[in-house]
């Protein structure tokens, strides 16, 4: 497995570091993971830590030190996470090679191997 399993671009970095800022959260971790849930049975989760855990990859990026836990990290191999502006406003987008299905809002997947727990839409 990579060292850096998932990959920030340029816009996304700049972004989380705006959030970290306006957030009061400037040294924190950038934590993303995966639990089970949504439509197609995984979600994504992205937040800021403090905190170190004995099985985490740490890894750092454009400045960010990124935290991915050993359960995630290999569902989440290979992940992009780039961050888009339009009229409407401006989100994160999540390009994760290893999702084969995922609901329509974008926030649920399912990969090969992990089904995870699919709830109701």
């Amino acid at each position: 497995m990579s060292k850096d399993v998932i990959f920030l671009t340029e816009a996304a970095s700049l972004q989380i570091k705006e959030m970290m800022k306006h957030n009061e959260e400037e040294g924190a971790y950038l934590r993303v993971g995966v639990k089970g849930g949504g439509c197609s049975g995984l979600s994504y989760g992205m937040g800021f830590d403090h905190e170190v855990k004995e099985d985490d990859h740490l890894f750092e990026q454009f400045g960010i030190k990124i935290l991915v836990d050993k359960e995630s990290a290999p569902i989440l191999q290979g992940t992009k996470i780039d961050y888009k502006q339009s009229m409407m406003g401006g989100g994160f987008t999540i390009d994760n090679p290893n999702a084969i299905a995922s609901c329509g809002c974008g926030s649920s997947f399912r990969t090969a191997t992990v089904a995870g727990t699919p709830e109701e839409c």
